[in-house]
């Protein structure tokens, strides 16, 4: 899986989390924190998109992924 896949994939899930940032444009750069995640919308985003990509990696992993980017960098470490 490509690493633009997998941030389609995060986007399609973080929309599902937050649907109100479907309307606003926001750069993958940006921290989550800043987007509105709490750690709940957090793990629920990690929990969301390792179920797509039907992956087990440890949330453990995900500890310092401050941005959608460095969630993706993660996933295509890992996956």
């Amino acid at each position: 899986m490509t690493k633009d896949e997998i941030l389609d994939v995060l986007k399609t899930n973080l929309y599902e989390i937050i649907p109100e940032l479907e309307d606003e444009e926001f750069s993958v750069d940006e921290k989550l924190v800043d987007l509105g995640l709490n750690s709940i919308d957090r793990g629920e985003l990690i929990t969301l998109t390792l179920e797509s990509l039907d992956s087990d990696v440890s949330r453990i992993e995900f500890v310092k992924a401050q941005t959608i980017q460095e969630l993706a960098d993660v996933f295509i470490e890992k996956v």
